[in-house]
């Protein structure tokens, strides 16, 4: 499945037929939206594999072609719904005229295959088993693990990666109802995140013992309540009164190096209706889960890492790179207050000009002038916020400040007239209009952190202070750099060339603006 991909698997084939779907009860289970519950059949016998679409809502591709059924041969890959498959290998005809429960290969065997209808046959045992013997029970147990093992393996959230092992708890086990909670990291108390009944609720309120499922995290082993209601350890929590627990046992979830939280299991029906073997079994499911669900927190951690990762290398110069890397604050949602200068850059006349080109053209003129531009603000050391449009915003002072930040995104103002020169310049030679920008800087306080969502975030600067930047850049002309009292006031180079202008009225302001005039040319 998903060849060549990172979460790419390799499922063996036997003799016989495997069924592909979202069905646990498929040799092949995946839980992909995509895939019906009983996508796709492989018949293979005689060194021959026949792929049988059983009329799946999104279908079964061979070569690009939706197909009923189609032999395969080796390297011959197909599609189901969204999911990749390829065959590796025909395994050779069988030499035995017959294969027997026990002869058959795990691939082969389905749950149902090694479940019965549970009927008491004098054993206390609440595994769904259809063998009798100590022998064909730990072989059967054993095969239902490595099963278990199998359907958690598929990708998917860590809900619905939970919702599955609760599934596979009632397929497997005569219980009445079934939670999982996992520690709050914050707190490090139990929070239920599912619960299923065997009437099919799924309400997480009351129904588990908190004295239970708190003595299994305190002591971080399985434990088995046979008659809950006398079991001096719980010492007649209320919970099990109330709640007319007979039975019940709780596994704790384990990752490698600290517990994820517990899968609790109870019966309200009668006392010792749980086994020791019940709970060896239990033991070993939750631990299936545990790694399970940390291999999918990872994950989840991993994609969260990529996306910060990203937003990184878009916003921040390289400088900043390894500090962000170092510091888990920065990526946190929120902000706190910030003493920066921000610039608002923006092309003079754009929509006129824009309504004189092409769609394409204008894409090709922005994505020619906003590297240009974004390359300065990174040289010396800003943060580009965001475009708006034709407009650039960059701050400097947040998320790491410097002494000399406001020179540094005046500099940054100088050079992107001049560079705009340069690439006016190149636009000349393919005999097109010449561009114009105006630039405002303000300084003060803000709000910087990050906005919106762990999957997608944006490092942003909220005040007053980035509002009346915006406004400056407005009040600027064509190829002008204007600087507000403020900004002038936090320069720590004396060379700069500063013209004050008329006090300038602005929206949303109401007194007017103390503004300089930057001559940057000469």
């Amino acid at each position: 499945m998903n060849p060549g991909m990172p979460d790419e698997q390799v499922f063996p084939l036997g003799d016989g037929i495997t069924l592909i779907g979202r069905d646990l009860e498929n040799q092949i289970s995946i839980l992909d939206k995509s895939l019906s519950r009983q996508h796709a059949r492989l018949t293979s016998a005689g060194g021959k594999v026949l792929l049988t679409d059983l009329q799946s809502k999104n279908g079964t591709f061979v070569g690009g072609v939706r197909i009923t059924s189609r032999e395969l041969h080796p390297g011959d890959t197909f599609i189901c719904g969204a999911v990749t498959f390829r065959l590796l290998s025909v395994a050779e005809p069988s030499v035995s005229p017959t294969m027997t429960h026990d002869s058959r290969a795990l691939s082969q065997v389905t749950l149902q295959d090694l479940l019965g209808a549970h009927m008491d046959s004098g054993r206390s045992s609440a595994l769904k088993l259809g063998t009798t013997s100590s022998a064909e029970r730990d072989r059967d147990k054993l095969q239902i693990l490595l099963k278990v093992s199998q359907f958690l393996s598929s990708p998917g959230t860590i809900d619905n990666l939970m919702e599955r092992s609760l599934e596979l708890v009632f397929q497997v086990l005569e219980v009445d109802r079934a939670v999982i909670l996992l520690v709050d990291p914050s707190s490090g108390t139990l929070r239920p995140r599912v619960a299923r009944t065997a009437d099919g609720s799924r309400e997480l309120a009351h129904i588990y013992s908190r004295h239970i499922t708190s003595y299994v995290q305190r002591h971080g082993i399985a434990a088995l309540f046979a008659d809950a209601r006398l079991d001096p350890r719980l010492d007649t929590a209320e919970s099990v009164v109330q709640q007319s627990i007979y039975a019940a046992m709780c596994a704790p979830l384990k990752g490698r190096e600290q517990l994820l939280g517990v899968l609790y299991l109870d019966n309200l029906r009668r006392p010792e209706r749980f086994s020791q073997e019940d709970l060896e079994f239990l033991s070993s499911f939750a631990n299936q889960v545990g790694i399970a669900l940390e291999n999918s927190m990872l994950y989840k951690r991993i994609e969260q890492e990529a996306v910060r990762r990203n937003n990184y290398q878009r916003f921040f110069p390289p400088s900043a790179l390894a500090r962000l890397e170092q510091s888990s604050s920065v990526i946190e949602l929120g902000a706190k207050e910030a003493e920066v200068t921000t610039l608002f850059s923006d092309i003079c006349g754009f929509t006129h000009l824009s309504s004189r080109m092409r769609p394409g053209e204008v894409v090709d003129m922005l994505n020619a002038y906003f590297p240009t531009m974004a390359d300065i603000v990174f040289e010396q050391e800003g943060t580009l916020e965001k475009y708006i449009g034709d407009a650039l915003m960059a701050t400097w002072g947040a998320p790491f400040s410097h002494p000399d930040d406001a020179d540094r995104a005046l500099r940054a103002a100088v050079r992107m007239q001049q560079a705009l020169l340069r690439l006016n310049e190149q636009r000349g030679a393919r005999h097109q209009e010449a561009l114009q920008i105006h630039i405002g800087l303000n300084s003060g306080p803000v709000a910087a952190g990050n906005i919106g969502s762990q999957r997608f975030l944006q490092y942003a600067t909220i005040g007053d202070t980035t509002n009346v930047a915006s406004r400056v850049c407005s009040a600027a002309g064509p190829g002008e750099v204007l600087i507000t009292q403020s900004t002038k006031e936090r320069l720590a180079d004396p060379s700069w060339k500063l013209e004050l202008l008329p006090p300038t009225p602005v929206k949303g302001k109401d007194a007017p603006l103390t503004l300089y005039r930057v001559h940057w040319n000469g």
